[in-house]
């Protein structure tokens, strides 16, 4: 089962759902196709179990991360220490996991971006994290908008997808400098960049008119 899930996970994240058979998945692990018909009734079955597989590793360590964070900051959050509580565990994941974690990081990022089908699959398995998150990011920013935290979360998630999906593109752009792989290079920079877009919304909207 686990050749099957490493084997469909390499290709989904290459492929998407739809460019994928599960005569491709048995191909690639050297079996019948029909092993798998007898495992998973249809290919978002499997697709299904693919991306279940690596999500409640990454939940549950992200969950791990925030609850030691606030434990650990006496009641004084900040919101670079929140963020890396949420980012750096993942990256983290990236960085040691080998490249079937990276697969699922790309995998993740298609998932994100296809509101047919994909939000359902990030609600299930990602909301309980993310509001964990947002609950402690309104204690580091008391004053702050609760419409301004949630858009600042967005522009993280964002972000972070885009990372995931490592294009390639940041490498041409930069001429080689910087490579999408270079999830530590990532890692150093953005919770603190993140940090500072939350901080300037958020301070641009508490100050008074003038």
């Amino acid at each position: 089962m686990e050749q099957i899930l490493d084997a469909a996970e390499d290709l989904f994240s290459k492929h998407g759902l739809y460019g994928v058979t599960l005569k491709d998945v048995a191909g690639r692990v050297g079996v019948h196709h029909t092993l798998l018909n007898y495992y998973f009734e249809d290919k978002k079955k499997l697709f299904d179990a693919v991306f279940a597989r690596r999500a409640s590793v990454t939940s549950e360590r992200r969950m791990r991360a925030l609850d030691d964070y606030e434990a650990s900051c006496g009641g004084k959050p900040t919101v670079e220490g929140a963020l890396h509580a949420f980012l750096d565990t993942d990256l983290d994941l990236y960085i040691q996991g080998g490249e079937g974690w990276k697969n699922y990081g790309a995998l993740g990022a298609q998932v994100a971006n296809t509101p047919q089908w994909g939000a359902e699959l990030m609600d299930q398995h990602f909301d309980p994290v993310v509001l964990r998150l947002i609950e402690i990011l309104k204690k580091a920013l008391p004053d702050c908008s609760e419409e301004d935290i949630f858009w600042g979360y967005h522009f993280v998630t964002g972000a972070l997808m885009v990372t995931l999906a490592r294009t390639g593109r940041i490498d041409k752009l930069s001429g080689g400098l910087c490579k999408s792989e270079d999830f530590v290079a990532i890692k150093q920079r953005m919770a603190r960049f993140m940090a500072a877009g939350f901080l300037e919304i958020c301070g641009v909207r508490a100050k008074p008119a003038r």
